[in-house]
C-alpha cells in the first residue's frame, strides 16, 4: 500500500513502467546452465572429494586432526582446481565465439 501511493506522487512512475515493461519483454538466453556451473559444481566436488579423501585416508593415518586437517585442504585444492579448469574451458570457448 505504501509503494502505491509513493509511486503516484513521483515524477518519474512513468519511466519506471516503461523500463519494466522493456525488461519483462527482454528476450536472452537462459543462464540456468551458467549458474549451476558456478555455484552449485564447486559445492558437489568439495563434498564429494571430501567423502572420497576420507575413505582413502581413513585407513592411511591415526592421527585423526591431522587426517582431518588433510582431507580439507586436499578437498580444498580439488576444488579449486575444479574451478580453474571451468575457467580455463570458459575462456577457450568464449574465444571460440
Amino acid at each position: 500500500m505504501a509503494q502505491r501511493k509513493f509511486c503516484q506522487s513521483c515524477n518519474q512512475k512513468n519511466n519506471c513502467q516503461e523500463v519494466s515493461q522493456k525488461l519483462g519483454n527482454a528476450q536472452g538466453q537462459s543462464v540456468v546452465f551458467e549458474v549451476i556451473i558456478a555455484f552449485l559444481l564447486p559445492l558437489v566436488v568439495f563434498i564429494v572429494s571430501l567423502a572420497a579423501y576420507e575413505r582413502i585416508l581413513a585407513y592411511t593415518i591415526n592421527i585423526k586432526q591431522l587426517q582431518t586437517t588433510l582431507i580439507f585442504l586436499m578437498a580444498l585444492l580439488t576444488t579449486f582446481t575444479c574451478i580453474l579448469i571451468i575457467r580455463v574451458i570458459n575462456r577457450q570457448l568464449s574465444k571460440n565465439k
